[in-house]
């Protein structure tokens, strides 16, 4: 990891919890965190939403096995209060959970399916230049023949807030061409405060969702909702893409694998490896036998009957080519 430089640096992770898929992703997040940085001195902070009236259900972890496994793991349950999202856009538990850490010290945010693979100790995070994840499709906006473009939908949103479009640009792509326009996937982000990064991400999003701009209103803004405000809150803090070395988070450091038949068709194998090393010991493997994708995928070997159906080399650019020829095969789990 060439990249990599002793840092002294202490800052607290965030992943969000609840009950379900999640709890399971939460219990294989923090060993693989525990192993691969033993020397981390933060806080692992578990968000969990509290039942109320944005939920269908109790979404708490009721699991004492899982709660007891990741209280070993060094990892704490912090509730909070969903008051603006829920069961409706679960995606906005990232946004309002950061009101649960403590405010004016740094965090980096993961979602909760994502390994640690490596030291995140070692990562020269600058937390006062905000970045997140540039492993990403081009899923927003969908651009109509007769519609506005991507520079016409981007700069509506700038001028919204009062942004500097121009200085966002990737200059290197052409105008039509989704990568010249700051984007990033939400899998993981990082700031010097999570009070005021929360309170912009949510200011920003409540107010895309409730008054887009004509450019926007025509466009679907569900499930990418977090996706399209991201980069103007990591704008309006100073921040951008590349402030972090290359390969290190989506590379060396961390994996966002978000399935795990996705995992086992493209991750590396030094990835597949940290999976099956973290899930191995017998208390923690007790615990993940409750969720069938993990079962299988892992314990049963099913994921290397996926795997075995590509060539990790030469995969298809397009994820949704790589899930058709799983689920033709019968092997699709989430």
């Amino acid at each position: 990891m060439s990249a990599l430089k002793h840092t002294k640096q202490t800052f607290n992770i965030m992943i969000v919890g609840q009950s379900g898929r999640l709890m399971y992703e939460a219990v294989l997040f923090a060993a693989s965190l525990r192993q691969m940085a033993p020397d981390f001195a933060g806080r692992l902070i578990i968000a969990e939403p509290q039942p109320g009236k944005l939920w269908n259900d109790d979404p708490r972890i009721k699991s004492k096995d899982v709660l007891q496994t990741l209280n070993t793991l060094g990892a704490e349950i912090v509730p909070f209060e969903n008051n603006h999202f829920g069961q409706s856009y679960p995606y906005g538990n990232k946004i309002e959970g950061l009101k649960a850490l403590p405010k004016g010290e740094p965090f980096v945010f993961f979602d909760t399916d994502t390994l640690i693979t490596g030291d995140i100790c070692q990562v020269p995070f600058d937390f006062n230049k905000p970045s997140a994840s540039s492993r990403v499709e081009g899923t927003w906006p969908k651009i109509d023949l007769y519609g506005p473009g991507y520079a016409e939908i981007w700069k509506s949103l700038y001028d919204k807030f009062g942004l500097d479009f121009e200085a966002s640009l990737n200059l290197e792509h052409a105008a039509d061409y989704w990568r010249r326009y700051l984007y990033f996937n939400a899998g993981w982000f990082f700031y010097r405060c999570p009070h005021e990064f929360g309170q912009r991400f949510l200011e920003y999003t409540l107010s895309i969702r409730d008054a887009p701009p004509p450019e926007v209103a025509c466009q679907s803004v569900d499930p990418w909702l977090d996706q399209i405000a991201l980069p103007l809150v990591i704008q309006s803090l100073n921040g951008g893409r590349d402030t972090l070395p290359p390969n290190l988070l989506d590379g060396d450091v961390s994996c966002h694998y978000r399935f795990f038949p996705l995992l086992y068709a493209r991750e590396s194998d030094r990835t597949i490896e940290v999976l099956e090393n973290v899930a191995a010991p017998n208390k923690i493997k007790k615990v993940l036998k409750g969720h069938d994708p993990i079962k299988r995928m892992v314990f049963q070997s099913r994921g290397q009957k996926v795997r075995a159906l590509f060539d990790q080399n030469h995969l298809p650019k397009r994820e949704q080519l790589i899930r058709n020829k799983i689920k033709r095969e019968g092997f699709w789990m989430r």
